[in-house]
């Protein structure tokens, strides 16, 4: 079970920072990110825990690892 009273606290370096903040605001997931502190999430749901998962993902793996993953995904359905 998640619990809703206590934030998870992710520490990402610069420009992936903002990226996360961004999106996460897009999905109206309750964050907060400030100069010079850690982006702080809170989860109140395992589908806000999976978006936040999938966004971190996107912002932190390498493009090409990404590409590679989606690639074998094509393959495999065909």
């Amino acid at each position: 079970m998640i619990s809703d009273s206590s934030p998870i606290h992710y520490t990402i370096e610069g420009d992936h920072r903002w990226q996360v903040y961004r999106r996460l605001c897009e999905l109206d997931i309750s964050c907060s990110c400030t100069a010079y502190q850690p982006l702080t999430v809170q989860i109140n749901s395992p589908i806000a825990f999976i978006q936040l998962w999938s966004v971190m993902r996107q912002a932190t793996i390498p493009r090409q690892i990404l590409v590679d993953g989606l690639e074998r995904c094509w393959k495999y359905r065909a």
